[in-house]
């Protein structure tokens, strides 16, 4: 009986169990990143309204996409999508490889060429 459940569990397909832990795990990342960042304002608030037209909402997306990328690398999700994100809305290297806690270069050399090619789209 016993190596019925060990054949059971080894030969399981765990693609869609992986995928939804995965999912789980970034979408607590981001929760735990609106905790650590603290409210935006309501959209439609006096608050928000205020910040429209200057560079808070984007330094405050920057701020929390970096701080998820730190988030996730502490519980070892691939940065890989976040680096992406963060690229693709204008962040730095040297910001990248700060959160990553690495240097720029080796950030650079990491994520750099994968980033670029998405990017710029099919030749």
């Amino acid at each position: 009986m016993s190596d019925d459940w060990t054949a059971r569990a080894l030969d399981a397909d765990v693609t869609a169990a992986s995928a939804a832990v995965q999912v789980a795990a970034v979408g607590e990342a981001g929760r735990q990143a609106d905790l650590l960042l603290g409210r935006w304002p309501a959209p439609g608030s006096v608050e928000w309204h205020a910040e429209e037209g200057t560079d808070v909402p984007r330094q405050r997306e920057r701020a929390w996409q970096l701080l998820q990328l730190r988030i996730g690398l502490g519980a070892g999700l691939d940065p890989w999508p976040t680096v992406l994100g963060l690229r693709r809305h204008g962040a730095t290297w040297d910001e990248i490889a700060r959160a990553a806690g690495v240097t720029r270069q080796a950030a650079h050399e990491r994520w750099s060429g994968r980033v670029n090619a998405l990017l710029r789209g099919p030749s």
